[in-house]
C-alpha cells in the first residue's frame, strides 16, 4: 500500500485529479440502479488511504472536492433530464445544471477533508466521521438535498433494516466504517481491519429477520394506477384527455378495491373545475375512495401542488398541499421579484411558482385510516416524515418522475421511498406517473410494482404495520449523539498521540 500511495504522490496534479474523480465515480456505482455496493466500499477505502498523503488541509480539501466531483457527477447525472423536456427553452441549462450541482455538492466533501486534516492530520477515522457530518449538513442546508447519500448503497441489502434504528445517517456511518476497516486491512493492519469487519457484520446479523410476505386476512385492497404520460405530452391539449381517459379506464377495471391511488398532478386541470362534477371520478373508482394529485388555486391566486382524498359520494374529505417544494423547479427563491427579470422555474405556474402548504401532516382514508401524505420530492427527507400521536396505517407517496425520463433518477427515488418505509415501520403505496409505482412493505421490500415506462394498474393487499421503530420515535437524535462522542474521541486520541 505504501508503494501505491507513493506512486500517487509522485503523479502530476492533472493525473491525481483524474484518478480522484475516477474513484468518486466508482464510489457512486453503489447507488441505484447499479447497486454495486462492494465497489463503493473499496473505492471509499482508497479515498481514505489517499487522504493520509495530504500534506496540508488545503491539499486535503482539493482531494475531497475532486472525489466529490466524480461521485456527484455520476450519481446526479439524471439532473439534466428535466432541462431536455423543453429543449428550445431550457436545453442550454443542462450542462450548467450537472456541473453546478456536482461541483457544489462536492464542496461538502472538500469541507470534510479540510476539517479532518485540521483536527487530526492524516487520520482516516476522522475523515470517515467528517464525511458523515457533511452528509447530514447536505441534507439540511438551503432546504436540504439528501440525494445519493453514502448510506443509500445498502437499500437493496438486508443491512438497510438498520435505518429503522438510526435512519439514513446511521447507514452512512456504517458505510464509512466499512470503508475504514477495508483501508486498515489494505495498510497491513489486518487485526484492526478484521475487528472492524466483524463489528460491521455483527450489526447486520443482529437485525431482526424479515417476516414472510404473507397477506393479512381481510387487508384493504389498494389499486395503484400508472398512466405513463411522458412529461412533454402530459400538459399538451392534444394528449392530456387521452391520459385522463387512461386513468379512468384502468381504475374501472375488475372488482372494486378499497382504495384507488393516482399519481401527482394526475388530473391536468385545476381542482375547482373538478369539484364542479366528480361523478366521472366516482364512477371510475367504483365507489371506492380515490386519492389523486392535482393543482389548485386559492382565493388569493396562490397555486398549490395538492393531494386530494375523494370519497365514494364524490365529496372531498381531505386535502394536503405539498409543503417542501423543489427550489428552482416548483418555486424560485424570491420568485415574484425574480419573475420581473424573466427568471422562472421548470414547473412555474405563475410568478414565483407554487406556495408551500401549511396543513395537516396526515390525511384520513375512508375505511383504511390515517395516512402520511408525501408528494414527490418530500419522500427524500427522512427527518420531515410526520410523527403523529396516533400511529398511521401507511405512507402514501404520489409522484411524477416523468421529469427524469428513463435515467437513474426514478430508480434512486424509489430506493429512498423504500428507506422511508423501513424508518417508519409502515407500508408505502407509491403511485408514479411513468413509474416506478409500487407497494412497499414495512421492511422496505417491493411487494409488487409497475415497471418504468409502462401504463397499467395493480391491486394488492395492504401489507402489515410493524411496531414503531426507534427512528420513528427519536429521529436523528441518537445518531447525532453517537457522532459527537466518536468525533470527540477521535480528536482526544489525536491530542494524546501528540503528547
Amino acid at each position: 500500500m505504501a508503494k501505491t500511495l507513493g506512486r500517487f504522490v509522485g503523479l502530476g496534479l492533472r493525473y491525481r485529479f483524474a484518478l480522484l474523480v475516477l474513484l468518486g465515480l466508482l464510489a457512486a456505482l453503489g447507488q441505484a440502479p447499479n447497486d454495486l455496493w462492494p465497489v463503493s466500499i473499496v473505492a471509499l477505502a482508497a479515498v481514505l488511504a489517499i487522504h493520509s498523503t495530504a500534506v496540508s488541509p488545503r491539499q486535503a480539501s482539493f482531494y475531497g472536492w475532486s472525489v466529490g466531483l466524480g461521485y456527484f457527477g455520476f450519481s446526479l447525472r439524471w439532473i439534466i433530464e428535466p432541462f431536455l423536456i423543453d429543449l428550445a427553452r431550457h436545453g442550454w441549462m443542462a450542462p450548467f445544471a450537472i456541473v453546478f450541482m456536482a461541483s457544489g455538492a462536492a464542496l461538502f466533501w472538500a469541507l470534510a477533508s479540510y476539517v479532518a486534516a485540521r483536527l487530526a492530520p492524516r487520520s482516516l477515522f476522522m475523515l470517515a466521521l467528517c464525511l458523515v457530518w457533511v452528509e447530514i449538513a447536505r441534507s439540511l442546508i438551503l432546504t436540504g438535498f439528501p440525494w445519493a447519500l453514502l448510506g443509500h448503497i445498502w437499500v437493496p441489502t438486508w443491512l438497510a433494516q438498520a435505518a429503522g434504528f438510526g435512519g439514513p445517517h446511521f447507514l452512512t456511518l456504517l458505510t464509512v466504517l466499512a470503508a475504514y476497516g477495508a483501508a486498515q486491512f489494505f495498510f497491513g493492519r489486518r487485526v484492526m481491519g478484521v475487528l472492524i469487519g466483524a463489528g460491521f457484520f455483527a450489526v447486520a446479523f443482529a437485525l431482526v429477520p424479515p417476516e414472510p410476505n404473507e397477506p393479512i386476512a381481510e387487508a384493504p385492497i389498494v389499486r395503484i394506477v400508472q398512466p405513463n404520460a411522458p412529461q412533454h405530452q402530459k400538459w399538451d391539449p392534444a394528449f392530456r384527455n387521452i391520459f385522463l381517459r387512461r386513468l379512468l379506464d384502468l381504475s374501472a377495471q375488475g372488482t372494486a378495491p378499497d382504495l384507488v391511488v393516482w399519481p401527482e398532478t394526475a388530473i391536468p386541470s385545476l381542482l375547482h373545475y373538478v369539484e364542479a362534477d366528480t361523478s366521472v371520478l366516482v364512477e371510475a373508482a367504483q365507489g371506492a375512495p380515490l386519492v389523486f394529485g392535482i393543482q389548485r388555486v386559492d382565493d388569493q391566486d396562490r397555486f398549490y401542488n395538492s393531494l386530494v382524498v375523494l370519497n365514494g359520494n364524490g365529496e372531498i374529505t381531505d386535502l394536503y398541499d405539498k409543503s417542501h417544494l423543489v427550489p428552482f423547479g416548483e418555486y424560485i427563491p424570491g420568485g415574484r421579484w425574480a419573475a420581473q427579470f424573466g427568471v422562472s422555474g421548470l414547473a412555474d405556474v405563475i410568478g414565483g411558482g407554487f406556495t408551500p402548504g401549511q396543513g395537516s401532516d396526515t390525511v384520513f382514508l375512508p375505511g383504511i385510516g390515517a395516512a402520511v401524505p408525501l408528494i414527490c420530492y418530500e419522500g427524500i427527507f427522512a427527518e420531515e416524515i410526520a410523527r403523529p400521536v396516533q400511529r398511521p396505517r401507511l405512507l402514501v407517496l404520489i409522484t411524477n418522475d416523468a421529469w427524469f425520463g428513463q435515467a437513474a433518477g426514478p430508480y434512486q427515488h424509489l430506493a429512498q421511498a423504500r428507506l422511508r418505509a423501513i424508518e417508519q415501520g409502515l407500508p408505502m403505496v407509491r403511485a408514479a406517473n411513468t413509474g416506478i409505482s409500487a407497494v412497499i412493505d414495512a421492511h422496505g421490500r417491493i411487494v409488487q410494482s409497475i415497471p418504468l415506462g409502462h401504463a397499467g394498474a395493480m391491486d394488492l393487499a395492504l401489507p402489515r404495520v410493524l411496531p414503531m421503530t426507534l427512528y420513528a420515535k427519536w429521529g436523528d437524535r441518537p445518531i447525532l449523539l453517537l457522532l459527537v462522542l466518536l468525533t470527540f474521541g477521535a480528536y482526544w486520541g489525536r491530542l494524546r498521540n501528540d503528547d
